[in-house]
């Protein structure tokens, strides 16, 4: 049962089929538990890995597992059959790797078999390639929500490797849509120049709306890419209506807290109303964004990691920017 590096090549390269290895312990349902011990001693140096027996039958399908502990556990004369688990957690060739990793950690798994669409047995993702995984897909995440690219190319093992040329690549595109963010966010205020010339202190609390903005979406985007690796199915309005009642008792904590500040430090009634009513507008648009974005490129298919951080923070610095002048301008009427 062994595949030939070019078929392994066929897949592929973050997916299981390319991840997986086949020199592992297998037993048929007929078997004794003497037989299965017998052949493991006398085949362990084959062995890639040795947590569990794999099960298949005559046509090489799976149709069991076990613990390897289990051959020591059980009687000598007990057939495979009757001490096999049939409710196999199992994933397919073409899955991507994290789908895989995340599988084992759901399950508690050391390892994950991999059969092809008829069930046949191809091999398994073993605990040691697990847990590489999990750290390339980690250090992955990190480096896109910071807006980097490349990250084949940039990991940190060859970060010292990698010509300046191919960094600049990896880190200027993000950074050239932040850029013209940032001119977008200065031509909104720019809208409210009569707002700014009545209330110059207006622009002293600007970091204040977006910084929490920005926060507040980074923690919803971060939970959202967590929660839908672990369950591709999860209930997205179920999520989103979570994740605007939590937000909305920190709005009225940091409102409360910022309109209080405004009160005592600068006796205005006003700045109280606009900081309040701001930072609750500014974290519901935080948690749609840090939702939305990461979920309309999960449709398409594609890892909702690669559209968060700097997509979301250009998006969210804008809204929170229109939304705190557009109510300062609003509330500087009523005031008057």
């Amino acid at each position: 049962m062994k595949l030939k590096n070019n078929q392994k090549n066929k897949f592929p390269v973050q997916s299981a089929g390319r991840k997986m290895i086949n020199r592992v312990p297998f037993a048929f349902p007929e078997e004794r538990i003497l037989d299965v011990r017998n052949k493991l001693f006398k085949k362990i140096k084959e062995f890639e890995t040795v947590n569990y027996i794999y099960v298949i039958n005559k046509k090489k399908k799976l149709v069991g597992v076990f613990s390897i502990k289990e051959i020591f556990r059980k009687p000598e004369d007990a057939k495979v059959k009757e001490i096999m688990q049939t409710k196999i957690v199992k994933t397919h060739p073409y899955t991507d790797q994290e789908r895989v990793a995340i599988l084992a950690l759901k399950h508690n798994l050391k390892s994950i078999p991999v059969v092809d669409k008829a069930g046949g047995f191809l091999g398994v993702v073993s605990s040691d390639t697990i847990l590489d995984i999990l750290h390339f897909e980690n250090v992955e995440d990190i480096l896109r929500f910071a807006g980097i690219q490349k990250f084949n190319t940039i990991s940190p093992v060859k970060y010292f490797k990698t010509p300046i040329k191919i960094m600049i690549t990896a880190r200027v595109p993000w950074l050239v849509v932040g850029l013209f963010g940032g001119i977008l966010a200065a031509q909104i205020i720019g809208f409210f120049e009569h707002s700014l010339e009545e209330k110059l202190i207006l622009a002293a609390f600007i970091p204040l709306i977006t910084y929490m903005a920005d926060a507040i979406s980074t923690q919803t985007e971060t939970l959202f890419v967590r929660n839908i690796a672990f369950d591709p199915r999860m209930n997205i309005k179920k999520f989103l209506l979570k994740e605007i009642k939590i937000g909305v008792v920190i709005a009225l904590i940091s409102g409360s807290l910022a309109a209080g500040y405004s009160l005592l430090r600068f006796q205005s009634p006003y700045l109280g109303a606009v900081l309040g009513i701001s930072l609750l507008s500014a974290t519901f648009f935080a948690i749609l964004v840090g939702t939305f974005i990461p979920w309309l490129i999960n449709k398409f298919k594609k890892d909702p990691a690669l559209g968060t951080g700097p997509l979301t923070t250009v998006l969210q610095d804008v809204l929170s920017v229109a939304t705190y002048f557009i109510i300062a301008t609003v509330l500087l009427d009523i005031f008057k």
